[in-house]
């Protein structure tokens, strides 16, 4: 029987071969366009890095579930089970015992930065996942590895009782 990364290594070889370009290719669009200096990302708000955390938040979500094949709509409710604020409060709290003391200043930073929520959510929580997003914006332009390190310590679930 093949670990799920086996299985996901698999169909990633499978995938390269009917798409375009390479890895190195596909890695450079999601980067900067150009080398920021530590000086520059250190002068991004929390909200600059909250925006983009939370399009990387989104995506690595979308990849964990794309394996195995489902149905659109499974696809859609096991992702957005995971992308909401609620969701997102408790994987904030589940990560944070694994956090340096730079990214607990970053995470305080992105917490105090969340004024504006949404109706439906408390104020607290909201200020939590806009903390989540902040981190993971704030690690991807700076740390990649260690915020895939803390990624692959989400306990994600999907809504069909699946886990991965």
């Amino acid at each position: 029987m093949k670990s799920k990364e086996e299985k996901q290594f698999e169909a990633i070889k499978e995938l390269d071969q009917h798409l375009p370009c390479n890895q190195s290719q596909r890695t450079a669009v999601l980067k900067l366009p150009y080398r920021a200096s530590l000086n520059e990302l250190q002068k991004l708000s929390p909200t600059a890095l909250a925006y983009l955390g939370d399009a990387v938040y989104e995506l690595y979500i979308r990849m964990y579930y794309l394996l195995p094949p489902q149905r659109l709509n499974s696809y859609h409710r096991s992702v957005v089970e995971q992308v909401r604020a609620e969701m997102q409060a408790n994987h904030l709290q589940a990560l944070a015992p694994h956090l340096t003391e730079i990214e607990l200043e970053i995470v305080r930073r992105g917490r105090n930065a969340a004024t504006r929520r949404p109706k439906r959510v408390p104020a607290e929580t909201y200020q939590q996942a806009t903390s989540l997003e902040t981190l993971i914006g704030y690690l991807y332009l700076t740390d990649e590895a260690r915020l895939i390190e803390l990624l692959h310590k989400l306990n994600l679930k999907s809504d069909l009782g699946l886990n991965h």
